[in-house]
């Protein structure tokens, strides 16, 4: 099992990096400066993945009566926006790569600096007394490493060697899929007894409304055509799992029955988020990929 997490973790790595590479790889410097520079469409996802999810977990806890444990860990993924399967839920449903990408790094991280201050706020209201605290930079620098760098370098070769990014994208594109999927089966292998345990409680329930509602609030929470704004409900559904499972260590002692829940809400989440993502890619004659973005920008 410990061989298993480890394979895992560094399958996941892989997974992020390449992802964020193979995004920078289809992007473009004047599509960049057209998202950072939508201020309505900044304003809109700050609020909706800062303030907007964080109280649909709250609420979603209080109205299932979650038990102490299932309830943190909703709160921990709630409050933990950003997560690296944004980029990739915006390349299944054929949405906006570009904008998903940005916006998963950036709310990656402002999400490492309001993480605790939110978890506080959120258990402390719901009175479950709890008290969490990270180390910001830590956590800063883990998503600048594992998301900021790969996407600028692939950035930085699409402006300076347009035919290698080119050719690199799609075997980028390839190797994002095969670890995509090498992830979602480990995340089942080995934490399958936690989602076991939980199948008669409402955990699993919870994760998947969160989730859910997430995309909602994302995609009415956004502006632009309808391919961004699904892009961001994209984002917003799919958390940041590294803020909370490091609170679960720092902050309760990595107790087995958070970490059960955490997991078995994150599956949950996802199992919500695909499939709203492979329907909207259906309903697409064209989808919207980097790609697409790219060579719309090269011919102005």
């Amino acid at each position: 099992m410990e061989t298993l997490h480890l394979v895992l973790n560094a399958v996941t790595v892989i997974f992020i990096a390449v992802t964020m590479f193979a995004a920078g790889l289809g992007a473009t410097v004047s599509a960049l400066h057209g998202v950072f520079t939508n201020v309505p469409l900044l304003v809109l996802a700050l609020i909706a993945n800062i303030v907007v999810v964080p109280l649909l977990g709250w609420g979603i806890g209080a109205l299932l009566s979650l038990p102490a444990a299932s309830f943190v860990a909703l709160i921990l993924v709630a409050s933990s926006p950003g997560g690296p399967f944004g980029a990739k839920l915006a390349m299944v449903q054929g949405g906006d790569v570009v904008s998903g990408a940005a916006m998963q790094v950036l709310l990656a991280s402002v999400g490492s600096i309001t993480f605790a201050p939110t978890v506080n706020g959120v258990l402390t209201a719901a009175d479950l007394g709890a008290n969490v605290s990270l180390d910001v930079g830590a956590l800063v620098r883990t998503v600048a490493l594992l998301q900021l760098v790969p996407f600028a370098v692939g950035l930085l070769l699409r402006r300076y060697a347009d035919a290698t990014a080119r050719s690199w994208y799609p075997s980028a594109a390839a190797v994002s899929n095969v670890t995509f999927l090498i992830v979602l089966a480990g995340m089942l292998l080995g934490n399958w007894q936690a989602v076991v345990a939980l199948l008669g409680s409402l955990a699993l329930l919870a994760g998947f409304l969160l989730s859910a509602l997430s995309f909602a609030a994302g995609t009415l929470l956004a502006t632009g055509p309808p391919v961004q704004r699904t892009t961001m409900g994209g984002v917003a559904s799919v958390r940041n799992a590294g803020p909370a499972l490091a609170a679960i260590d720092l902050a309760f002692n990595d107790q087995p029955a958070i970490l059960g829940a955490l997991a078995a809400i994150l599956l949950s989440g996802l199992a919500a988020a695909l499939p709203i993502a492979s329907f909207l890619s259906s309903r697409r004659e064209e989808p919207v990929a980097a790609e697409t973005e790219v060579r719309t920008h090269d011919r102005r």
